[in-house]
């Protein structure tokens, strides 16, 4: 039986981090496919240079009745008694008497054995025979493991541990969500682009096979591969992709949605819906600039810009909490639920997309998925995942997205004049059930061919 060791360190140590790879990671471990004959998905953190199986990637509830933590407190309290029956032996009469001293050490032995160490004894007694939860177990790798790298790793210091996993038979699968910090460097941090780079040559020279979120990033890896390993090493390496999945996980329907959204949504006016991290690579000015032609125009249509506040941006959100049509026909969010969110998308005109590069675009299939049309920039990402079924503007032109809001809220019409009811996209569970679909055909797919052909493997 093969086993593939599903790698999350970096979401296992941060439970509440919901970004795009967060999210990712999180409903993939969550939708494992169970074992059958074949293959077995644990899911493992690579902790203190040791192989950790995951048994709860949230952090454990805390029982409403905590014996462990009751006989913590009762230990502090009888170090406290103890400590002030010192400080009142120094004291008269104690400090003067013998005898003064023995009756208050009986005194304060019947007490503390009554009302503090009789009751740790009983606790002792009950934890002792108590299994408490852990978040992870130890874990024996063996050879002919798979670790696969689904976490964002390039901030990990496991390097060794898997090196070492390599040389005793593990084989190394990466996910790879983009190359953006190589490609576009000019949209990430400094530090960022020094460690990614330093991770890929990483992965680059360990990683057996590997697995992007798009076609059209699984290219661009392979071209990376050759520029820096060569023709005949990438050769000797596998290839494939799988796509994300479309649920909001984090949506609770007891849980409220932003009164300040649900305000927003009262007014008949069309809202067009932008949904990421506020960060250049998203191109939000493009986005401002486009729909200000648009209110020039005369349009009432409004923009709902949701999202968390990343990097390099202070010109940009300054810009917008200056806007004279903040709160009127602008409105922004920095902190919204997934029920929120769930909400915007179900009332929302028009989901509207116009990053620079992406490796997925997850808005996109979350919005569709919920029958929300979108429109987005013409990029080769965005023709992959949503093909006819969405309507594409000019990155060159801000009036090519003023003219689709102006038109669609002219006429009503979705301007792709498409039927979002034919659409569908995966679940999380088929997501992951494809990710490891495709990493177990590409491991057999090797294991057909002779070692002696690797370097010709296509």
């Amino acid at each position: 039986m093969t086993r593939l060791l599903v790698e999350c360190t970096y979401v296992f140590e941060h439970p509440h981090a919901n970004s795009g790879i967060q999210r990712v990671v999180r409903n993939v471990i969550q939708q494992l496919p169970a074992a059958n004959s074949t293959r077995e998905c644990i899911p493992v953190v690579m902790v203190n240079g040791a192989l950790f199986e995951v048994k709860s990637l949230a952090p454990l509830e805390t029982p409403k009745l905590d014996l462990m933590s009751l006989r913590v407190k009762l230990e502090q309290m009888a170090n406290l008694f103890w400590l002030r029956h010192r400080t009142l032996e120094r004291r008269r009469p104690f400090s003067e008497s013998k005898f003064a001293r023995r009756v208050l050490y009986v005194g304060c032995r019947l007490a503390a054995f009554a009302c503090l160490s009789l009751p740790m004894r009983v606790l002792d007694r009950v934890l002792k025979g108590q299994k408490v939860p852990e978040r992870c177990v130890p874990l024996q790798h063996r050879a002919g493991d798979q670790l696969v790298l689904l976490d964002s790793s390039w901030h990990a210091n496991f390097f060794p541990l898997a090196e070492q996993l390599k040389r005793d038979g593990v084989g190394i699968v990466s996910v790879i969500y983009d190359l953006i910090p190589l490609t576009h460097p000019q949209f990430c941090d400094a530090g960022l682009v020094k460690v990614f780079n330093e991770w890929f040559d990483w992965i680059a020279r360990t990683a057996d096979g590997y697995v992007a979120i798009s076609t059209t990033i699984r290219d661009q890896v392979r071209q990376e591969m050759v520029r820096r390993v060569g023709t005949e090493q990438v050769a000797q390496r596998w290839f494939d992709y799988f796509h994300l999945g479309s649920e909001l996980d984090l949506s609770d329907a007891r849980s409220s949605v932003d009164q300040g959204l649900l305000d927003m949504f009262k007014k008949p006016q069309p809202v067009f819906l932008m949904v990421s991290t506020i960060e250049p690579r998203k191109n939000h000015a493009y986005l401002l600039d486009a729909f200000e032609r648009a209110w020039a125009a005369g349009s009432l249509a409004r923009l709902c810009i949701v999202g968390k506040i990343g990097w390099k941006c202070d010109a940009l959100v300054e810009r917008i909490r200056r806007h004279p049509e903040l709160n009127k026909r602008l409105f922004m969010f920095n902190d919204l639920s997934d029920r929120s969110l769930e909400h915007a998308y179900s009332h929302a005109t028009s989901l509207v997309f116009p990053s620079y590069v992406e490796g997925f675009g997850l808005p996109l299939v979350e919005a569709m998925q919920r029958g929300l049309p979108a429109m987005a920039s013409d990029i080769p990402v965005f023709r992959e995942i949503g093909g006819d079924y969405m309507a594409y503007f000019d990155l060159a032109k801000p009036q090519s997205l003023a003219d689709l809001v102006i038109g669609m809220e002219t006429t009503g019409v979705f301007p792709a004049a498409l039927n979002l009811d034919g659409w569908r996209w995966l679940s999380w569970r088929e997501a992951s059930a494809q990710l490891v679909e495709r990493i177990e055909r590409n491991l057999h797919n090797v294991a057909k061919v002779p070692e002696s052909q690797h370097a010709n493997c296509p």
